[in-house]
């Protein structure tokens, strides 16, 4: 198969969409809490999230076009922060189901059975059944004009984790936190290591 941009842009809608969704590979699934200005707690599945650097630590995430309502979105945007928890395998299903479009008056965490556990330093509430958590607060909105899409990029300030899960380096054993990772839309996948390689030198 050998595709160019208007071969892309005249494939049929559903089958472009999953098509070029799941090209860009296997990624870990998060699940994005957020609660609004009145207190209505929000939970959503993100398979967009990316690392901005260290120092601050930032993170990145990318948001579907605000044509629809966005409850994250908007959310973020009006309390300046939100938190996102790596979504265990073992609840791949419910995590899934978070993407429905449910009405702003029902959370997702009552909705598809995942519990909520609270931190003093970040409203929105956490996912309990997430082993790795990050809080952060909304440093900046940038919108896309050539698909209408918003990239949010957010300082972490804290990570809830089990020490654990972290060895002496800093790594985190992702076999062990046994994370759902999504391709596409709708495909999910289980980590497995293969190996840990030295920093590369010029030889």
């Amino acid at each position: 198969m050998k595709l160019h941009k208007d071969d892309i842009l005249s494939l049929e809608k559903e089958y472009r969409r999953h098509f070029i969704n799941s090209i860009s590979g296997v990624k870990t699934a998060f699940l994005c809490g957020t609660i609004s200005a009145v207190g209505q707690t929000n939970l959503s599945l993100v398979s967009s999230v990316f690392h901005v650097g260290a120092n601050p630590p930032l993170l990145g995430m990318v948001v579907r076009p605000p044509l629809a309502p966005r409850h994250t979105l908007s959310n973020i945007m009006e309390t300046g922060e939100y938190n996102l928890n790596i979504l265990p395998l073992s609840h791949y299903k419910q995590g899934h189901q978070t993407a429905a479009r449910y009405p702003k008056e029902i959370s997702e965490f009552e909705a598809v059975g995942l519990a909520t556990s609270f931190s003093p330093h970040i409203k929105a509430p956490y996912v309990e059944e997430s082993s790795v958590k990050l809080g952060l607060h909304l440093l900046r909105r940038v919108d896309i004009p050539e698909n209408l899409t918003v990239l949010i990029i957010g300082e972490i300030q804290e990570v809830i984790i089990p020490e654990s899960l972290v060895d002496h380096e800093g790594h985190i054993d992702f076999e062990a936190v046994s994370p759902a990772l999504v391709a596409g839309l709708d495909s999910y996948f289980q980590a497995t290591a293969v190996n840990r390689l030295p920093y590369p030198k010029v030889r």
